[in-house]
């Protein structure tokens, strides 16, 4: 069973309207938080990258990525949930876990499940939500994974869709 129907959401993934890359987050994050994460990603199988700046390196442990230097080259892992979607983790700061995914690869009932599920591998494993918020607008997620409800769901709704002129 779907965590969402793509019809009840499919307004939170028009990149037109959200920006093609909304602000994943994972709030209240730790060090160990994201050593989680990596130990996730190794035991699903994901296929991932990490890098810093062009340079192509292991996966190196997150208290040694979050603790390089301010000036040290940008670190990125990029992990692929399935060969057509890519999720982008940025290292910005040990308290919240920052993420993007294009929403473009995110189109219709059969992706939707699958960012659902790796949404949902990921707050169940942190045990912590995981949030969507439309591009630049931080701080007002529209869909997150709901530790309580152990699911994917919607956090705000959509406009009303505008009917016929009125007589």
């Amino acid at each position: 069973m779907s965590d969402l129907p793509w019809d009840d959401v499919a307004y939170f993934f028009d990149p037109n309207l959200m920006g093609s890359l909304p602000d994943m987050r994972v709030p209240g994050a730790s060090v160990e938080d994201w050593q989680t994460l990596l130990d996730l990603v190794g035991e699903r199988g994901w296929k991932c990258q990490y890098s810093e700046g062009e340079t192509v390196l292991p996966v190196p442990r997150a208290e040694t990525v979050l603790s390089r230097p301010a000036d040290a080259e940008y670190p990125e892992l990029r992990v692929w949930p399935s060969t057509e979607v890519l999720a982008i983790f940025r290292f910005h700061a040990p308290e919240e876990i920052d993420f993007d995914m294009d929403l473009r690869e995110l189109q219709g009932q059969e992706r939707l499940d699958l960012f659902c599920s790796f949404l949902r591998d990921i707050g169940r494993r942190l045990g912590k939500p995981v949030l969507m918020d439309p591009e630049g607008d931080y701080g007002h997620p529209v869909l997150g994974f709901d530790v309580e409800a152990e699911r994917v769901v919607r956090l705000a709704e959509p406009p009303p869709v505008a009917g016929p002129p009125k007589r």
